[in-house]
């Protein structure tokens, strides 16, 4: 087998190898490049020109010497023009690989500072119309206690906070609620699915039922509230996605995506599209308005998949599998960019947060690894006890708190991932959790029928 040298990709006419990456060289090449940088050109570690082992090879009969005429200088000279050309485009090239990355860290932090500009610009316009809706009265009206505007903290650091329960938005001879979400434009509605086959829209203000969605034939795994339509999406193991019209609660598209069960789904921030994971091994990116599937990918593993979610800037997603892997996807590449191992059992939720840093994961092994997207590493394990079931992970919409529904419904504050708050109200196992405007209150669901929500008077 032919020998090649890793910086001019050329057969060495005096081989020899570096000990600190094993790669090959043309001995008089990387000669030059130590003696310029002192590192091996591959990991860059240090490297000095007596490390090098040379290669024995077969020996080879040289044809005479030319003749000392001016076509073998040149031709020497050429030679060594190639070889500071190879290490030059060598370096060139490491050079480009590392400004890329860097680059791409920048457009994630630039992207992740004008998310907070635009929430804190309606923050700011929502408040003054506040305002100068209370000026008018201001003449006539008593003073009245200021409630708080921005997060509040209340339900986290006191015990005086008020449990809403309801029980009957599904049937009770098929106990058990398996989905939650909440409508981002109106947190009045609320979104459940059941272990009775149906999805219910509830309007906790009125607390009345608003719609029953009825037509899967399987129980109702995932729900999804669109953000900027009375529409809302479900999934189940009966192999399909609906979209429903919730004034009419009929269904207008029916996703055939899958030959499988669905395991995971999430809405595109466009709000045009969605994406699915199922058992069938593979993910894919479906059209919500034409039922159009746009494109479906295998995962290389070649097994099953858990979960899904995307990025909140729609490039990039990430998906769970049965063997505690989690991977980031590139949409349009349709590649998986990253991996994230470390888990032990089959990943059963994950969760992006808003600010697009941060990537929270759970698994069947009664723990929550917070990820670093920008330096693809795990920098936090919070460790719950021993047999705790996570069922889903979800962030608030700032990105400060991520709640736990599993065994029971914990809440952390993010950076210090200190725990806050733990409700233990259900009786069995919390199946959906998440957090309403401002995160003033949290909603949960659970196998024990029944929707809680925690907040203050």
């Amino acid at each position: 087998m032919a020998l090649y040298c890793a910086i001019s990709n050329e057969v060495p006419e005096f081989p020899v190898v570096s000990p600190t990456s094993g790669a090959v060289f043309e001995k008089r090449i990387i000669e030059k490049y130590i003696i310029e940088n002192g590192v091996d050109p591959i990991n860059g570690k240090e490297l000095r020109v007596e490390d090098l082992i040379e290669i024995k090879t077969p020996p080879i009969v040289k044809p005479k010497p030319p003749s000392a005429t001016s076509i073998p200088a040149t031709l020497k000279s050429m030679q060594d023009e190639w070889d500071a050309l190879m290490l030059h485009t060598f370096t060139q090239r490491q050079q480009l690989q590392t400004a890329r990355q860097e680059l791409s860290h920048a457009l994630y932090q630039h992207d992740a500072a004008c998310r907070v500009i635009a929430r804190l610009t309606k923050e700011v316009t929502a408040a003054r119309e506040a305002l100068a809706t209370l000026k008018p009265q201001a003449g006539i009206v008593a003073p009245q206690p200021v409630h708080q505007v921005w997060i509040s903290w209340d339900i986290f650091f006191y015990d005086d906070y008020i449990s809403l329960i309801w029980n009957g938005l599904h049937s009770a001879s098929v106990p058990g609620i398996l989905s939650l979400d909440i409508n981002p434009s109106d947190h009045s509605k609320l979104l459940t699915g059941g272990n009775d086959r149906n999805a219910t829209v509830f309007n906790k203000d009125t607390e009345q039922v608003v719609a029953i969605l009825k037509g899967h034939t399987k129980k109702v795994t995932r729900v999804i509230y669109h953000p900027d339509e009375d529409t809302v999406i479900t999934a189940s193991p009966d192999h399909t996605i609906r979209v429903w019209n919730v004034p009419t609660s009929q269904t207008t598209v029916i996703l055939r995506s899958h030959d499988g069960p669905v395991t995971g789904l999430s809405l595109h921030p466009t709000g045009d599209y969605v994406l699915s994971t199922s058992t069938d091994q593979h993910w894919a990116f479906s059209d919500i308005r034409t039922g159009t599937l746009l494109t479906k990918v295998s995962d290389a593993s070649g097994v099953s998949l858990t979960t899904a979610q995307f990025h909140p800037d729609g490039l990039i997603f990430g998906t769970g599998t049965e063997n505690s892997q989690v991977k980031i996807w590139d949409l349009k590449e349709q590649s998986n960019v990253a991996n994230f191992p470390g888990h032990v059992g089959p990943v059963t939720s994950i969760s992006f947060s808003e600010n697009g840093y941060y990537l929270a994961t759970a698994a069947e092994d009664a723990c929550v690894k917070l990820w670093d997207l920008r330096k693809l590493k795990n920098f936090k394990t919070i460790q719950l006890e021993e047999g705790y079931a996570i069922k889903e992970l979800c962030f608030d919409q700032s990105g400060t708190y991520l709640a736990i529904a599993g065994t029971d419904v914990r809440v952390y504050l993010c950076r210090q991932w200190q725990e806050l708050k733990l409700f233990n109200d259900h009786t069995a196992a919390a199946t959906g959790v998440r957090f309403g405007k401002n995160a003033q209150y949290i909603a949960s669901t659970s196998m024990d029928r029944t929707l809680k929500l925690y907040g203050i008077e």
